[in-house]
């Protein structure tokens, strides 16, 4: 079965930007930078690789009030294809990555992580036997 799924880790090159949808879905995007090391013989070469992400709905909001320009990162998320037209008729087109998941990569950095508490969603989970008065987090 084909699958279309990436997980990247790299640095933000631009803060987080968040806009609005007319229907009111939050869609935030940024740019990052995913660098490759390798040796050729005795010498090292690296090879950068720029790609948009965008986020969607809390994901996105999250991503904005959380991250922002140099911050390396692990994005868990699928590639796709959106292709458009210039005001001078010429056709364009991009791959960006549209992300399920985006979080801080710990190697380097240590980070502090907050529990949002929303509401309107979907009604709480019963917890499993013997898990009554366990929080997730």
């Amino acid at each position: 079965m084909p699958s279309n799924s990436v997980t990247l880790v790299g640095n933000i090159t631009r803060d987080p930007e968040l806009r609005f949808t007319a229907s009111g879905q939050g869609v935030a995007s940024f740019g990052l930078a995913v660098n490759r090391r390798y040796r050729e013989g005795n010498e090292w070469k690296e090879e950068t690789s720029f790609l948009d992400v965008v986020c969607w709905r809390e994901l996105g909001e999250n991503v904005c009030e959380s991250l922002s320009r140099g911050a390396r990162v692990i994005v868990v998320g699928r590639l796709e294809q959106r292709s458009w037209e210039t005001a001078g008729g010429d056709k364009r087109s991009e791959i960006e990555v549209v992300a399920d998941s985006v979080g801080p990569d710990l190697r380097w950095a240590t980070a502090v992580v907050t529990k949002i508490q929303r509401s309107g969603g979907p009604p709480p989970r019963e917890a499993p036997h013997g898990y009554d008065d366990e929080e997730p987090f």
